[in-house]
């Protein structure tokens, strides 16, 4: 019986020093495709950004327009920041 049960605790730390040992070696892969996920910029974002600028700018106009309105004044969009 306690041949068995120290046969079955060896087949099982055999699969977890493997996972381990593989774990170990594509670490080195993982923290570099991170970094450079992180350093980098894709187009999606780049697009993302751009959108979002020029949809605050056009916020900032349309505000600055609508106070300009109820002041009586010619509105003066060099408040808004340049998209």
């Amino acid at each position: 019986m306690r041949i068995v049960i120290a046969a079955l605790l060896a087949c099982s730390l055999s699969g977890c020093i493997a996972k381990t040992a593989l774990d170990v070696a594509t670490f080195p892969v993982k923290a570099a495709s991170k970094t450079v996920d992180v350093l980098t910029t894709s187009q999606a974002e780049a697009d993302q950004k751009r959108g979002r600028a020029i949809r605050e700018r056009e916020e900032c106009i349309g505000r600055e327009y609508r106070r300009a309105q109820s002041e009586r004044r010619t509105p003066d969009y060099s408040r808004c920041p340049a998209a």
